[in-house]
């Protein structure tokens, strides 16, 4: 038996980091996240999101996020779901097609054949896009120290929020949009409400 593999993604500050490990708790399922899921991961992340970064160009970006997943994949992500173990990951490749993509302008074909390679064709079965108001965002991003992603600005903020929106109307059967407004405990339970209807793919 395979386990399922589930993204949690959104915009900066959305909560998909507590709920990812919300649903990973109730469930039983790995916890792990992108970028910085491995040792090597951790050390790419550091670099991605260093604020003293300034010249990275957007295809760096997309191939360090793509050396990230496929060392991600291959020693966590694969094995886990092979054991029948299910995988919630905080972030995944669909964060590449919004931040890079969508975000810096990059092709998104390209960017696609880039992680299909690198992931061994290994793609999330559902992804949960949390759908955050922009002043809930705002809000939280006041109260903490931006990284170099966060930091970008919000016309940047705007592209991404945009791709992910678009990506969840254009595949409805992978993705599940939950509006995350409310209490922590409502929006998982709607998380949790979402995911038990949802059929394996």
């Amino acid at each position: 038996m395979v386990g399922r593999y589930v993204a949690f993604e959104g915009a900066e500050g959305c909560g998909k980091s507590t709920q990812a490990a919300r649903c990973a708790d109730a469930t039983g399922a790995l916890l792990t996240r992108e970028t910085g899921g491995t040792p090597v991961g951790e050390r790419l992340r550091a670099i991605l999101h260093d604020t003293t970064m300034r010249d990275m160009t957007p295809r760096t970006e997309a191939l360090m996020a793509a050396a990230d997943r496929a060392q991600h994949v291959e020693r966590v992500v694969r094995p886990a779901l092979d054991s029948g173990r299910s995988v919630v990951s905080d972030r995944s490749v669909y964060s590449t097609l919004a931040y890079q993509g969508h975000g810096r302008g990059l092709d998104l074909r390209e960017i696609h054949d880039l992680n299909e390679w690198a992931t061994g064709g290994l793609w999330p079965d559902v992804v949960v896009f949390l759908d955050t108001p922009d002043d809930v965002i705002a809000d939280r991003m006041s109260r903490r120290d931006l990284d170099r992603f966060e930091s970008a600005g919000p016309a940047f903020h705007e592209r991404v929020i945009d791709g992910f929106r678009s990506m969840a109307a254009a595949d409805p059967d992978r993705w599940i949009t939950i509006a995350a407004v409310g209490p922590v405990d409502d929006v998982a339970e709607k998380v949790r409400a979402a995911l038990d209807g949802r059929t394996r793919p």
